[in-house]
């Protein structure tokens, strides 16, 4: 049996897609409005986790200027 095209993996980029590249380590969403979960923010979006700043700090997740997002 050969196999066919849908029987290969196909890699999903659709994650790296929807993520910030305004950020590293891990994936930010791209939304109009992110905050980060557990805090004082509205989103639309939230955040969950820590991301390394490598850009501009779009949506002020580096509340303490130290180049990390959302890392209390």
């Amino acid at each position: 049996m050969v196999p066919n095209q849908s029987d290969k993996a196909v890699p999903n980029h659709a994650d790296t897609l929807s993520c910030d590249p305004n950020y590293a380590d891990a994936c930010v969403p791209i939304a109009s409005d992110v905050d980060c979960a557990g805090g004082k923010g509205n989103g639309p979006a939230y955040f969950d986790g820590v991301a390394r700043v490598v850009g501009r700090d779009i949506y002020k997740l580096d509340g303490d200027g130290d180049g990390w997002a959302c890392n209390g």
